[in-house]
């Protein structure tokens, strides 16, 4: 700065700014914080002038767009449009506000310049002259086309609309009280499926007409399309709709259907009443579309691999998820935690009981699939086994509660992390099954066998039949209703297993039910099927590490051998003892090793650097499974047996 310019900025300054900067000392200027000021109107529960029509074009396959366009009625003065952010069933605002391009707001034709908030970047301010009772909003949704920009939704074969992802809607109003008449084009040919009700060319492409619903019912609503589509009815009230990127995949057995319509029968003997008009299964066999695991109230968004019927025996470790999001239509969209409800898609959600939310449908859908026969029950106490014995050998249990793991979504938005068993992940899913497992063993136990969890599932999820509206609940709700079941101190139970970091894994559920946890040398078959869907070779329990492809490490258990040799996830298994890696010859290694005293010795590849590591086991090699103790009825196979 020149010493004229100075001068004249001198000049143009305050006297008391002057003195200001004569006395401060170099180095301490302190400048005050901008005021947050929150310009978006709060969600009233109040109807919304109008309906909005929205359209989607989802024919642009090829790249995957959605080309978007509303008419929102209106009234002069300050509107604000929001995306959606904090999408149900995400318990995280993973609304994909990055993916809108192209937006364009005009009035007849005129464009209206529109301006993104500073604070709420999911919100878009626009202002509406006088006399204007709509306008038109325009914009593209472009969905991923690789897997590290989101999920695929759109393939050559088949895709998912999903609606939330495809609306802008006006801010300060319960998302209930909001209309839309919605219609979606597709591709020609292709047959589409959803809970709305369709009033032309479901089956045939073209532009499909929905009947105007409340914008959270649309947003609950997704719709998958495609090429090959099969429907077959489970029951009166509920369809299995699949789709394939080929035709011969859509073959299931009559014992495959017979399972999946034994699915829809256990879920209603359980709880004795359904919260739906119709529930469609939307169902992708495909390797190409994101792996989906969606609960809606009326459908949901699943996923399986092209070979789900083909290769049935090697893939029993995928076939619980069916049963996972059917329960929750009655476990989280029916019954809902009340800190989890909000009025719109604005409102943080809040997690503290997804414990209950998930960790029950994951109890129940496990245990709907053993009652079904989709996964027969030795695979189940398998897969239960699995479970204790990952939560037995989990070091982050010792510092974070699972209460705490609720939070893991919107902490992580589940990116992967370099050690999962010390820093723990959405925990609330497995350990949450085991909680509950205790809990009918103890129930049973207490009622000489007259009363199980199936009472609380009936009395808590099963009330108001074909309601399906949102009935809320806390955790004094839940103790309340375990109470009514079986009187006992649910309060201090669910506390200790719940809110306390350092307690032992919650394993009653399993030797109170007439079994222990043990571990062989051979994987049984739901091992194996996992390990084939995942293309990993897992040996958590002995050297304590899960490898992929070409020797890349998945997976290190905190505190295991491997871990304690310096193995790290993102490392490369280059060589055994000299030798180039291989599975097979690392589990012949392990085997070989068992009772000895010398390390395992690996040359390992990490961040472009060599070494090798000896680790420290002789144990040979180790899976879980359950264990029959006692004589006698068990009450975990009288959980399993269907009704």
């Amino acid at each position: 700065m020149t010493r004229t310019l100075a001068a004249v900025l001198a000049l143009a300054l305050p006297a008391a700014a002057l003195a200001q900067q004569a006395t401060a000392p170099t180095g301490t200027s302190k400048p005050q914080p901008v005021a947050i000021v929150d310009a978006i109107p709060s969600a009233k529960d109040v109807p919304y002038p109008g309906t909005i029509e929205l359209a989607v074009d989802a024919t642009d396959t090829a790249r995957g767009v959605f080309h978007i366009r509303e008419n929102v009625p209106v009234t002069p003065g300050p509107l604000t449009l929001l995306y959606p952010a904090w999408l149900p069933g995400a318990h995280a605002p993973q609304g994909q506000t990055d993916k809108i391009a192209g937006l364009t707001i005009t009035v007849g034709g005129q464009p209206l310049p529109w301006r993104r908030d500073t604070v709420d970047v999911h919100a878009f301010h626009v202002d509406i002259p006088g006399h204007v009772a709509d306008i038109d909003v325009a914009f593209d949704f472009v969905s991923p086309t690789a897997p590290d920009q989101g999920p695929v939704v759109v393939t050559p074969n088949i895709l998912a609309l999903e609606w939330i992802s495809t609306v802008l809607y006006p801010a300060g109003y319960f998302a209930r009280q909001i209309m839309v008449a919605p219609s979606a084009t597709y591709p020609a040919g292709w047959a589409s499926a959803t809970a709305l009700p369709t009033s032309d060319n479901a089956d045939r492409g073209g532009t499909v007409h929905y009947a105007p619903v409340a914008l959270d019912t649309l947003a609950d609503s997704p719709v998958f399309a495609g090429r090959f589509v099969r429907r077959e009815p489970l029951s009166p009230d509920v369809t299995l709709n699949f789709f394939a990127d080929r035709a011969d995949e859509l073959k299931p057995t009559e014992a495959q259907l017979a399972a999946h319509r034994a699915l829809a029968t256990q879920a209603v003997r359980l709880f004795g009443a359904q919260h739906y008009s119709h529930y469609d299964f939307l169902f992708a066999l495909s390797d190409r579309i994101d792996g989906f695991g969606l609960e809606h109230h009326r459908s949901s968004e699943d996923q399986a691999s092209p070979d789900y019927f083909l290769s049935w025996d090697d893939n029993v470790a995928s076939r619980d998820l069916l049963g996972h999001e059917f329960t929750h239509s009655w476990n989280g969209k029916f019954r809902r935690p009340a800190d989890l409800w909000t009025p719109d898609f604005r409102v943080p959600m809040q997690n503290s009981l997804l414990w209950v939310y998930e960790g029950q449908t994951q109890f129940w859908g496990n245990i709907l699939s053993a009652r079904s026969g989709l996964i027969p029950a030795p695979e189940m106490r398998d897969r239960i086994a699995q479970v204790a014995a990952y939560y037995t050998a989990q070091a982050g249990r010792a510092w974070r509660p699972l209460l705490d793991t609720t939070n893991e979504e919107i902490l992580s938005n589940r990116r992967p992390e370099p050690y999962t068993s010390w820093q723990r992940a959405e925990d609330y899913y497995n350990e949450g099954m085991l909680i509950w497992l205790d809990a009918d063993s103890l129930i049973r136990e207490r009622s000489h066998g007259k009363r199980g969890l199936d009472d609380f599932a009936r009395a808590f999820f099963g009330v108001r039949d074909r309601d399906w509206g949102e009935l809320t609940y806390t955790r004094d709700d839940v103790i309340a209703a375990l109470n009514a079941v079986e009187p006992y101190d649910w309060a201090g139970f669910l506390h200790a297993r719940v809110d306390l970091a350092g307690v032992p894994a919650p394993l009653d559920g399993i030797t109170r039910g007439g079994y222990r946890l043990v571990f062989t040398d051979q994987p049984g078959k739901l091992w194996k099927s996992r390990e084939t869907s995942r293309e990993v070779m897992d040996l958590s329990y002995s050297l304590g590490l899960v490898v992929g492809k070409h020797g890349a490490v998945k997976n290190v258990l905190w505190g295991s051998p491997a871990d304690k040799a310096g193995i790290t996830v993102g490392a490369t298994l280059v060589a055994i003892d000299g030798a180039k890696y291989d599975d097979d010859v690392l589990k012949q290694v392990v085997t070989a090793a068992k009772d000895g005293t010398a390390p395992i010795r690996l040359l390992i590849e990490a961040n472009d650097t060599y070494r090798t590591v000896d680790v420290a086991w002789n144990g040979g090699l180790r899976y879980p499974h359950l264990e029959r103790t006692g004589k006698g009825p068990s009450s975990l196979d009288a959980l399993l047996t269907a009704r």
